[in-house]
C-alpha cells in the first residue's frame, strides 16, 4: 500500500510507513493504540512540528506498513521502532508521546534503550498494575475481545463511519475520506483486535523488563465516557473504571522520581487527542522543557 504521505522504510525485509514534519530536537515519536495509526494524530502533530521535530508512523502489521502475524511481543515492536528511527535518519533522543496500547511499546522502549529516551507522554496508557487497581470485572482476562463476525463488522462498520469523519474532520479532505474507509474496513477492525489480543503476556513482559530511566513522565488521564462504553458497561462500572483510572495513573506517575499525572474531565480514552488537543500539545511542551533542564 502506498502512503498518502510520508514514506516506507525497509526495516529487516518489511515496509514500514512514517511521516515527518518539523526540525530540531529532541524529536517527538507518536506511537498509536490499537485500531489506531499514525496519521489518526496528524493534527498534534502537525502543531508540535512548529518547534520540535515530529514524527507518525504505523507498527509492523497496521496501517500503511507491511502485514505480519500480530500479536507481537513488546520488545518487537520496541526494537522495529528503534530500528525505524535510525533508517530514517531520525536521531535520539525521544520524547515519545504513546496512547493506550502504545504506551506498553513505549515503555518497552525506555527499558530496552534508556540512553535514547528524553521523556515520555503516557495517554490512556496500557500499565502493567491495571489489574492491581481495577475491580475483579474489569481484569485483563475478562475483557479480551473476541474475534468479530461477519455481522458484528457490518454492524460495527454502518456505526463507525460517522464516529472517524466527526473525529477526523479537520483533517485535509482526501486524507480524512481515505482513513475513515480504511477504518471501517473489515482488515483494519481485525488488526486491532488481533493487535490487543495477548495484554497479559504484554504485561508480564513490562513487570519483567526492568526499571525505566530517569526522565520526564506525564500521565495523561480521560475520565470523559466513549460512547460505545455505555452500550456495554453500567454506570456502575463505568465509575468503577473511572475511580480505577485514578488509582492506576496514580501510581504509574509515581513509579518514576519525575511523574506526574494529569486528568482532563472533558477528554474520552479513544479520543483524547481530537478532545483536548490543547492539552497533549502542553504536555509535550512541557516535558521537552523538562528534558532540556
Amino acid at each position: 500500500m502506498t502512503p498518502p504521505v510520508g514514506q516506507l522504510y525497509d526495516v529487516a525485509g518489511r515496509r514500514l510507513f512514517l511521516h515527518r514534519s518539523g526540525s530540531g530536537g529532541p524529536s517527538v515519536v507518536f506511537l498509536p493504540g490499537a485500531s489506531a495509526v499514525g496519521l489518526d494524530y496528524l493534527n498534534i502533530h502537525d502543531r508540535v512540528a512548529e518547534f520540535t521535530m515530529s514524527v507518525l508512523y504505523d507498527r509492523g502489521g497496521t496501517g500503511w506498513s507491511d502485514r505480519m502475524p500480530l500479536p507481537r511481543t513488546a520488545s518487537e515492536t520496541a526494537t522495529e521502532l528503534r530500528d525505524l528511527l535510525r533508517a530514517a535518519g531520525v536521531p535520539a533522543p525521544y520524547v515519545l508521546v504513546a496512547h493506550s496500547l502504545g504506551a506498553a511499546h513505549a515503555r518497552r522502549f525506555a527499558q530496552l534503550f534508556p540512553g535514547e529516551v528524553a521523556g515520555l507522554l503516557l495517554v490512556e496508557s496500557f500499565y502493567e498494575d491495571w489489574d492491581v487497581h481495577m475491580p475483579e470485572h474489569l481484569h485483563l482476562e475478562r475483557t479480551r475481545q473476541p474475534e468479530p463476525g461477519r455481522l458484528q463488522l457490518w454492524f460495527i462498520s454502518r456505526l463507525a463511519r460517522g464516529f472517524y469523519r466527526r473525529i477526523l474532520a479537520g483533517w485535509p479532505a482526501e486524507l480524512r475520506d481515505l482513513l475513515v474507509e480504511r477504518h471501517v474496513s473489515p482488515e483494519w477492525w481485525r488488526i486491532g483486535v488481533h493487535e490487543r489480543s495477548n495484554l497479559p503476556q504484554l504485561r508480564d513482559e513490562l513487570r519483567d523488563g526492568g526499571p525505566l530511566p530517569d526522565v520526564p513522565l506525564i500521565a495523561l488521564t480521560a475520565l470523559g465516557e466513549d460512547p460505545g462504553l455505555k452500550l456495554f458497561m453500567s454506570k456502575k462500572s463505568r465509575r468503577d473504571l473511572n475511580d480505577g483510572k485514578r488509582r492506576l495513573y496514580d501510581a504509574l506517575a509515581g513509579s518514576v522520581p519525575r511523574g506526574e499525572h494529569r486528568t482532563l474531565d472533558d477528554a474520552r480514552h479513544s479520543t483524547v487527542h481530537t478532545d483536548r488537543p490543547d492539552a497533549v500539545v502542553q504536555a509535550i511542551r512541557d516535558l521537552l522543557d523538562r528534558a532540556a533542564k
